[in-house]
């Protein structure tokens, strides 16, 4: 159906219903609002009239489509052919523009998460920011998709984000680079002889895939199995809901892993586990923040509500709600909030986030002062300390101190995954004398 062939419905529709339709209880689901379709015809005529250029049949729809659709909440939206292409970019992994998901919130972009390794993280832009200006123009009356557009754009060329921050006095301005963004959604490495780090930054078509992968190659390089394994979720803005199932599933035995309720029953799913655990039992930690958003929540929830990990940080966003793509043709979608997902044992996330079973703070350490101070003398820091009877050690002078080319430590480097290591240590010690 035609643009214009609907509006003539419309019109048709406004003019001859019946005088009973505007005596309608408003709670009545039933029948069209015929008062209000026929403002809407008296609108439409008023700008084709008056407006002060001529503006299109077709152009008109889309914007009333567009506004009907954002005035249901800020993840409901029309996607022309641009937005509809750079969905299905975004899904698969390869997109040209910042590298940052984003949200509406009182009218300005805000900034979910940046995503791991693009040059919005390298920039220096954070969860939390609200984006107010690009490139010197106002946000402020732009749809999400509007100011989307804007970041994107051809790699090489540049975008100015003017943004708002909490602490700062002013607004920041910050000048990002494009580039074609190839999201590595899962990485991994070795913190301690037998205790992986695992971090997905994004849930896209294949990252169940890398995530299985990399945790092959952990267990080799421990031996065979590990002793625990720090899931990294912080700053994840969530992506394909298959994909947060499928990774739930990989660290469930049995039970629920997330379940959706809309009001159409083909939006009342549930999804369960497989009787398999890739890390046998092995303890978990999963870390979130404010920026774990959407999928990342999923995998939080259901983890935390079979006691299958212990989730540590920060309270998540709160994104709850399930966003279903409907192609209206072959080249525009409506993606559409169609459904709340629940945790295992019926918590909805939306709004409310995930409160971790351990919260840490936001911090960041550094070693006091030059080297070697802040350090608590030893014994074997005192000159001429007698030496270690069992191992023969001989003394020490003042200046043996530990080597500077060592390595930064952990809490020095991540204060977070610190502490995950050391509850993934203490869960082990505690196992053991069980």
């Amino acid at each position: 159906m035609t643009f214009k062939f609907g509006l003539a419905v419309i019109l048709a529709l406004a003019v001859t219903g019946s005088g009973h339709a505007d005596e309608a209880d408003p709670g009545e689901s039933e029948g069209l609002p015929m008062r209000d379709l026929r403002a809407f015809a008296e609108i439409f005529g008023r700008i084709k009239q008056d407006y002060v250029e001529p503006v299109g049949d077709r152009e008109l729809i889309e914007h009333a489509i567009r506004g009907m659709l954002a005035g249901l909440d800020p993840h409901s939206a029309y996607l022309d052919h641009e937005e509809f292409q750079s969905l299905r970019e975004g899904t698969s992994g390869e997109f040209g523009g910042l590298g940052i998901e984003v949200g509406m919130e009182d009218g300005f972009i805000k900034v979910i998460a940046p995503i791991d390794d693009t040059p919005a993280q390298r920039a220096g832009v954070k969860a939390g920011d609200l984006i107010t200006r690009l490139d010197g123009k106002p946000v402020k009356g732009m749809t999400l998709n509007e100011g989307v557009t804007l970041m994107r754009g051809t790699p090489g060329t540049e975008v100015e984000l003017t943004i708002m921050r909490e602490g700062e006095d002013k607004p920041l301005k910050i000048r990002i680079e494009r580039a074609v963004i190839k999201v590595a959604s899962v990485k991994a490495r070795m913190l301690e002889p037998g205790y992986g780090y695992l971090r997905i930054s994004h849930f896209q078509s294949h990252t169940t895939e890398d995530m299985l992968e990399r945790l092959i190659t952990l267990k080799k390089e421990a031996g065979g199995g590990l002793k625990g394994l720090v899931l990294d979720l912080r700053n994840n803005p969530g992506g394909i809901l298959d994909g947060a199932v499928v990774v739930s599933d990989a660290f469930l035995t049995e039970g629920g892993i997330v379940y959706t309720k809309g009001r159409q029953e083909a939006s009342r799913i549930e999804f369960s586990a497989a009787p398999d655990d890739v890390l046998e039992g092995a303890p978990m930690v999963v870390l979130v923040n404010g920026g774990s958003a959407s999928a990342s929540e999923i995998v939080a929830g259901a983890l935390q509500d079979h006691k299958r990990a212990v989730i540590m940080g920060s309270r998540t966003f709160g994104k709850g709600s399930v966003q279903s793509i409907v192609p209206v043709n072959e080249t525009t979608a409506v993606k559409l909030t169609t459904a709340r997902y629940f945790t295992p044992s019926g918590r909805s996330i939306q709004a409310e986030g995930i409160v971790p079973d351990i919260e840490l703070p936001e911090l960041r350490l550094s070693r006091a002062g030059a080297e070697g101070e802040g350090r608590m003398i030893k014994e074997a820091d005192l000159a001429g300390h007698l030496r270690n009877g069992d191992t023969g050690e001989e003394g020490r002078g003042e200046g043996d101190a530990q080597d500077p080319a060592a390595g930064q430590p952990l809490a020095e480097e991540d204060y977070a995954l610190s502490e995950a290591l050391n509850l993934l240590k203490g869960l082990n010690i505690y196992k053991g004398r069980g």
